[in-house]
């Protein structure tokens, strides 16, 4: 791969992972689907792994028309070395292909009937560093209190949270031949060119989880573990011109599935705000962490 690579915030977490595919040799318009077990495919959903919008806090149950408003950031890990080198689609290169540490999203709650609550998120197409994101994400939830403590009376409340969720969406940014790969001394190596690429990463998921929320008496602290199965079908464009004019356009795709766990703590600030830190791990790809703060509007 050429490029520093986020990803549906350095570095940028949206270049993510379009980082993956070393594609830098200039064929033209041609279309690769890698096996499950190539690197190509591993950086895949290396990277689409924090974009998913999987649970991000504790879980609450909303009242019929109650908003949330939840400011999140994930974590976005570098891959291995050896996985950032293409076997598969494009003879083998190495390049770094980590172009942002960090991810950003807001999220909006609104409370339905009957404990159901729609939680959205877009991530609008602003230029951070040298990608451009423009993704959407959107969870359906039931909460239900399994264990509630008497009224006016202190004691550990237990939530049951059932979510669906899908996010789609591009990121744009030079991945495969950023400035910094561009030559013009070997007509036949990567990057035979004076303007870096214009590459399209689409990451495509949608899932289901589950979680459990225990509160502890007095209301302030929660902590919360679960997991869920997410079925993954990225796929990245490739867009670079070489000094002869010739255009890559090289389309990878993958279909694939992973099943992820997390936990974490949130922490009650006062009455409509609390903080939350979780650890989120899909065994295949990485583990990672969010950080969040949630203000219960109404």
């Amino acid at each position: 791969m050429k490029g520093s690579a986020m990803g549906r915030g350095g570095r940028t977490a949206t270049g993510l992972a379009a980082a993956l595919c070393a594609l830098s040799a200039a064929s033209a318009a041609a279309q690769c689907t890698p096996p499950a077990n190539s690197n190509e495919a591993k950086l895949l959903a290396f990277y689409e792994a924090p974009i998913v919008f999987a649970t991000a806090d504790a879980p609450m149950r909303l009242p019929l028309g109650g908003l949330a408003l939840t400011g999140e950031l994930v974590g976005v890990p570098a891959p291995a070395a050896n996985t950032q080198r293409t076997n598969f689609c494009y003879p083998a290169t190495q390049d770094a292909t980590h172009l942002s540490p960090l991810l950003p999203r807001v999220r909006l709650t609104v409370g339905l009937p009957f404990g159901f609550a729609i939680e959205g998120s877009y991530l609008p197409p602003v230029t951070v560093d040298r990608a451009q994101p423009n993704l959407g994400s959107l969870a359906l939830s039931y909460t239900r209190s399994l264990i509630a403590p008497p009224a006016n009376v202190s004691g550990v409340a237990v939530l049951l949270q059932l979510r669906a969720h899908a996010t789609m969406g591009s990121v744009k940014g030079p991945i495969t031949c950023p400035t910094s790969a561009l030559q013009l001394t070997d007509e036949g190596a990567p990057c035979f060119g004076s303007a870096p690429s214009k590459d399209t990463f689409y990451p495509t998921s949608e899932g289901g989880e589950g979680s459990l929320g225990v509160t502890a008496p007095g209301g302030r602290v929660t902590v919360f573990a679960g997991g869920g199965y997410t079925f993954l079908s990225p796929h990245f464009r490739v867009g670079f011109t070489n000094e002869n004019d010739v255009t890559d356009r090289t389309l990878v795709e993958i279909d694939l599935q992973r099943a992820a766990v997390f936990g974490g703590v949130d922490v009650r600030i006062f009455r409509a705000l609390d903080a939350g830190a979780e650890v989120y791990s899909v065994p295949a790809d990485l583990t990672t962490w969010r950080v969040t703060a949630r203000y219960r509007l109404w």
